[in-house]
């Protein structure tokens, strides 16, 4: 056979084959399910995506069906529409995602219904309890930027920063710290739920500074000061956007010997100041900077009079030894200051809620909205739940002062949350699938601040989550992508920070209790 007519021959079995498994994919789609037996018990799926409000505007729920059998069905209806049915020869289901958004958006406020089926090895189906679920009114914000990093031990390693569409499947890189010397991101915040302005704080080995994202345009701002070198974390933006708060701490992590979770971590030294945009000068005030006290976790009332953070006495006179004396009986409070922007003036410190009356440690507040619920973490002690496995997160309403346990919690930890920008979701970060694992699950509020079951991220590959060894850390919600690239960022960095206004740049202590930055106060 000469050259041409072999190619000949190899061109048309391949058309051949594509016809035939076309025909074969063809015939799939065509399966009629006509006799089943019924199963008293819905199908076990992976994720658990059961019982649970979702948003109208998230990415399709893709599911494993951990049953066995050699065919699967799963058909998704509401009230309104044309029902999806999904057929698969593998467990995995893969909702179309045209079809998926369109069903959505016609049932708002309506149940959702999943049935499923599964052949089983001797040719019969069989049909299981329908999982109803329900499609809320409000949409999430769009985008969820989050750190993702291996699980700590002793070195951090590789780690990025990264942006999820959480109405599809598209993540982008924001930043990755092979692009400055294996440096850490430590921390990034958004005003109001908006890309518009953010900070990311990076550690990397020209030091310690901010990185400002605003209106587009970039720019990094070396944080350190005549009285510290230490980084810059746990960043509030005022409402205004005019300054921010923060935390300057000094951390470190130790080991147990026979716990479930053997690691730990203590804040051995914390304080904290404020950032002036338009002075460009860093502050703090002995009102709420204590020698005797570590301050961490601030946040801002959505009016902008009152900053909230967390405080605790220092147990330990000894701050280098590690773990210092008496550090699982440290606890923390919740707090608040007035603040007046106008004149730059701080009023006199409050308790919102005292570990004396908890009789555990409260950590993390973050205020919704509308200002009418605080949602924040109780853990055993310390100032770092991710690391503890009771810790849980409570709700309180501002105007009564009470709080409640919500019902989204697990036997593992619950930690670093963060609310939509309309008052009606949160993410929250939970080890509740292993214990060691950190992913990011969300939560419907309702208007009398309760939450409903949580539901993990959802991705494309239902099975993503069983081999993906890395763990999400600090999800926040935003309405937009963050506008800067990568190389930006990354050149902004390897170039380092602009100094500060009137500041010289020097290592020194890592915290200046009760002692003001840039200049002396009454």
């Amino acid at each position: 056979m000469s050259k041409k007519y072999l190619f000949l021959y190899i061109i048309l079995a391949l058309v051949l084959s594509s016809a035939a498994s076309l025909a074969y994919f063809l015939a799939d789609k065509k399966v009629v399910i006509e006799q089943y037996n019924t199963i008293d018990r819905p199908a076990h799926i992976s994720p658990d995506y059961c019982d649970i409000i979702i948003p109208p505007n998230i990415a399709p729920l893709n599911f494993l069906i951990k049953e066995q059998g050699s065919y699967y069905c799963a058909k998704i209806s509401s009230r309104n529409g044309k029902t999806i049915e999904v057929f698969s020869r593998s467990p995995k289901i893969m909702i179309p995602r045209k079809s998926w958004r369109t069903l959505l958006n016609n049932n708002k406020k309506e149940k959702m219904y999943f049935d499923i089926f599964v052949r089983k090895t001797n040719g019969l189906w069989e049909r299981f309890d329908t999982i109803t679920n329900k499609i809320a009114n409000e949409n999430i914000d769009g985008f969820l930027t989050y750190r993702r990093i291996r699980p700590l031990y002793s070195q951090w390693g590789d780690m990025g920063i990264y942006q999820r569409n959480i109405e599809n499947f598209d993540e982008s890189t924001i930043l990755n710290n092979r692009t400055y010397n294996k440096g850490c991101a430590n921390c990034h915040t958004f005003l109001n739920n908006d890309t518009g302005k953010m900070l990311i704080h990076i550690r990397s080995f020209k030091g310690v500074s901010m990185l400002l994202i605003e209106d587009g345009k970039a720019s990094n701002i070396d944080s350190r000061t005549q009285f510290g070198s230490a980084p810059i974390g746990h960043t509030a933006w005022h409402p205004s956007g005019k300054l921010i708060a923060f935390t300057i701490y000094r951390v470190r992590q130790f080991y147990h010997s026979a716990r479930e979770e053997v690691r730990d971590v203590v804040d051995l030294d914390s304080s904290m100041g404020y950032y002036l945009f338009d002075s460009k000068t860093l502050k703090t005030n002995s009102k709420f900077s204590q020698e005797d006290y570590l301050e961490t976790f601030p946040t801002w009332s959505p009016d902008g009079r009152y900053l909230y953070f967390c405080n605790a006495p220092i147990l330990w006179s000894d701050r280098e030894f590690v773990p210092p004396e008496n550090y699982e009986k440290s606890k923390y409070s919740l707090v608040r200051i007035s603040y007046d922007i106008e004149t730059d003036t701080w009023g006199e410190m409050e308790t919102v809620l005292s570990s004396e009356q908890t009789g555990l440690s409260i950590t993390q507040p973050r205020i919704s909205p509308d200002g009418k619920f605080l949602l924040f973490c109780m853990s055993q002690y310390s100032g770092f739940p991710a690391f503890q496995a009771g810790s849980d997160l409570y709700m309180m309403d501002l105007d009564t002062g009470n709080y409640k346990l919500l019902d989204c919690n697990s036997n593992q930890s619950e930690s670093w949350h963060c609310w939509s920008s309309n008052g009606r979701w949160i993410v929250f970060s939970s080890k509740r699938s292993d214990g060691l694992f950190i992913k990011p699950y969300f939560t419907y509020i309702d208007k009398n601040g309760n939450a409903h079951k949580p539901f993990v991220l959802p991705q494309k590959d239902p099975a993503f989550y069983d081999s993906f060894f890395k763990i999400f850390q600090i999800p926040e919600l935003t309405k937009s992508p963050i506008p800067v690239t990568r190389g930006k960022l990354a050149r902004l960095i390897r170039a380092g920070g602009q100094g500060l206004t009137d500041i010289p740049i020097t290592a020194a202590s890592p915290a200046a209790k009760a002692e003001p930055w840039n200049q002396v106060e009454e």
